[in-house]
């Protein structure tokens, strides 16, 4: 089997795909841009000054070539911000806005 090699990405064995030089941008996030507002690689390096074309571009190519990989991770991710929100103390203030039907 043929193995591929994408430059500027690098994936470790258990570990979510990152960018080589930026190790704490995870392809996702890039993904995460691109699904959620429609940004092309142009507008998503507009955004974000610190990603190279390059990098974004092979962020994507990664994407399309792992989809199942990065939308099981998103999804993890959403589900993990979900439940930290369930699970998270109300404010008194909102507390008091429920309380007089407010909310």
């Amino acid at each position: 089997m043929l193995a591929l090699s994408y430059p500027h990405i690098e994936k470790q064995t258990d570990q979510p795909a990152r960018l080589q030089r930026l190790p704490r941008i995870r392809v996702a996030q890039i993904v995460m841009d691109y699904l959620s507002y429609g940004w092309s690689v142009e507008e998503i390096c507009r955004q974000h000054l610190y990603l190279k074309p390059a990098e974004a571009h092979a962020a994507m190519g990664y994407y399309f070539d792992h989809q199942e990989e990065i939308d099981q991770e998103i999804k993890q991710e959403w589900e993990q911000v979900e439940a930290n929100r369930v699970q998270a103390a109300k404010s008194p203030f909102y507390t008091r806005m429920k309380a007089r039907g407010l909310l």
